[in-house]
């Protein structure tokens, strides 16, 4: 894989990290997730209007995933309000890439070196090791970590055909991302009501800003990991992408309060030899 697909999906991790870390600290986490999507909307419908649109073949790709991005939405708030950062992040990120290598595999035809492979078993392995406490894998809410993490790994695949059949990387994400944006207000006004929709565009409310920002540090973190499938191997990518389990893992010790054991730092290492391995 070309050194700068690494760099660019290894800053992603760091930017996806953060954005799941402000979503984790915050009180209403759907509320926080839905101004998120208004920030993604209000940054990619501009460019989706501007360029040129993708390949007709790709448009049932970008529909098809925007529905399963607001599913991943649903799921990743139920986990997060169960578990805490160092476990629910590392279960759903952990086991996306095996299924994307799986999935790219069957539905892409992609093939990969046994290094590669391994890396990804090693990065994996590693990550969802960062779960546990002792040797228990005690997780709250561990099915919908587990659905969260089913959701990226289909959203990923689907975005990583979707990408090499639109022609477009910049105008396919644009347009999946308003998609997805416009929806994930629609699902949050019928889970709560017409009198909630005033509460999304409250800019006063504590907690808009940073949601707001959040938003968009998510969409180009999603931009960039879309922009490396365009080219290279699926598993490959979501596994490099899913390093942000390191960064989560320091966030969460030093700003929220979570533990960083010595069989935690293994499983680090484990996730360092594998991206060395991928990359």
């Amino acid at each position: 894989m070309p050194v700068h697909i690494v760099l660019l999906v290894l800053f992603a991790a760091l930017l996806h990290a953060s954005w799941n870390a402000l979503l984790r600290a915050g009180a209403d986490r759907l509320w926080a997730m839905t101004v998120m999507c208004l920030a993604v909307a209000a940054a990619s419908l501009p460019g989706a209007l501007l360029l040129a649109p993708p390949a007709s073949a790709s448009w049932g790709y970008a529909v098809l995933s925007a529905l399963l991005h607001v599913g991943y939405n649903l799921f990743l708030v139920r986990s997060y309000r169960c578990g805490d950062l160092g476990q629910t992040y590392p279960i759903a990120r952990g086991i996306s890439p095996i299924l994307v290598t799986i999935g790219a595999a069957l539905l892409a035809g992609e093939k990969m070196a046994a290094a590669g492979l391994l890396g990804i078993v090693l990065v994996s392995g590693g990550i969802i090791a960062l779960a546990f406490k002792g040797r228990r894998l005690a997780v709250p809410g561990l099915p919908y970590a587990l659905g969260t993490g089913c959701f990226i790994a289909a959203y990923s695949v689907t975005d990583g055909i979707g990408v090499r059949l639109s022609g477009a990387p910049m105008a396919y994400t644009a347009w999946m991302c308003a998609l997805w944006a416009i929806l994930m207000p629609v699902v949050y006004i019928g889970l709560r009501g017409w009198a909630s929709a005033r509460h999304l565009l409250v800019v006063t409310r504590p907690g808009f800003g940073t949601a707001f920002a959040g938003g968009l540090v998510s969409l180009l973190a999603y931009g960039i990991v879309v922009y490396a499938m365009s080219g290279a191997p699926m598993g490959a990518v979501s596994a490099l992408r899913e390093t942000s389990v390191l960064f989560a893992a320091l966030i969460g010790s030093l700003f929220l309060g979570e533990s960083l054991s010595p069989v935690r730092l293994l499983a680090c290492a484990a996730i360092a030899a594998g991206t060395v391995m991928i990359g």
